[in-house]
């Protein structure tokens, strides 16, 4: 193993170890309220993560994720309040109706050409289903939300979130090991060659409808599962989770963080829930300093910033093999 595969090595145990003692520091030093933080941070970031495949990977610029997000959430939560299913076939439940849901917006959009269009197709769906859900009282209790929905005590969070950290941590971490293993191998090759010339692919005879809509797919399946975290930690639910913002927040992530390195959008997600919680407790003016960042992030570094710190460390590890 060369100087670069051991500092990676020690770099991700120090992370592993900082992770699984997490809980612990902040019961010493501060309130459960950053726990949450955290928690909320890994949510997004996977729900970041798994659009990222669809937008960094794919060059697909979907504004309609949050479909899935919400599909995934709302297929958990009514299963959990309005049937006697078993929690974890809900949990199962979610991200495969998100999934399916992928596969009919993917199988409609993928056939659009140009990004534009893409884009408001993706959208309409989204909207249509946010519609769906505000107007159907009857099913999902529209604006009034779900309120109590059932979480199995050992990742309840009315005393500790310190559990559910725990379980959150472990799911995240087996879906980006998944993605991960998505993005290297052929396939997400295939899809990197599809984001830098679609036409010039389809003459080396790659089906970029086929390939398109299987990342849809698997995008929508992740977010789903992003949902049913979300469902477990709030044990409440809203309209709100299929607003088009959600859709734009996470497209936000992936700039900020940069869209061209794995964990881009996971360190967009930590900016924006981090910036989210400290501006609003000191000011009203949220979007403003969320402006500002997003003006000086693609001024001074387009790559964003995890993009920018892969490059410094490419240009190390360079300097110190010449």
């Amino acid at each position: 193993m060369d100087a670069t595969g051991k500092s990676k090595w020690i770099v991700g145990l120090a992370a592993a170890v900082l992770l699984i003692a997490f809980p612990l520091i902040i019961e010493r030093l501060t309130s459960q309220y950053y726990l949450y933080l955290t928690v909320k941070i890994m949510i997004w970031a996977l729900f970041a993560t798994s659009f990222n495949l669809v937008l960094g990977y794919g060059g697909m610029m979907s504004f309609g994720h949050a479909a899935f997000y919400g599909a995934g959430a709302y297929c958990c939560a009514l299963l959990l309040v309005k049937t006697a299913c078993p929690v974890w076939a809900a949990a199962l439940a979610g991200p495969a109706f998100a999934a399916a849901i992928g596969l009919v917006i993917g199988y409609f959009s993928v056939k659009i050409k140009g990004v534009f269009y893409f884009a408001t197709l993706t959208l309409a769906f989204s909207q249509l289903f946010y519609i769906l859900v505000f107007k159907w009282r009857s099913l999902t209790l529209g604006d009034d939300g779900i309120q109590g929905i059932p979480v199995p005590e050992c990742i309840s969070t009315l005393e500790s979130y310190t559990n559910y950290y725990y379980f959150a941590l472990v799911v995240t971490a087996i879906c980006f090991y998944i993605l991960r293993r998505i993005v290297q191998s052929p396939f997400g090759l295939i899809l990197n060659t599809l984001r830098e010339n679609a036409e010039r692919s389809t003459f080396i005879g790659v089906n970029a409808q086929k390939h398109r809509l299987i990342a849809f797919v698997i995008s929508a399946f992740f977010s789903g599962i992003a949902g049913v975290l979300l469902v477990f930690l709030e044990t409440s639910l809203s309209p709100d989770v299929l607003k088009w913002s959600n859709s734009g927040e996470v497209i936000l992530m992936g700039l900020l963080g940069g869209m061209h390195v794995f964990l881009g959008p996971t360190l967009g997600a930590a900016i924006m829930v981090l910036l989210n919680s400290f501006v609003t407790s000191y000011s009203e003016y949220w979007g403003l300093c969320l402006g500002l960042t997003l003006v000086l992030i693609v001024l001074f570094f387009p790559q964003g910033v995890g993009g920018l710190v892969h490059e410094r460390l490419e240009a190390r590890a360079k300097r110190k093999t010449a």
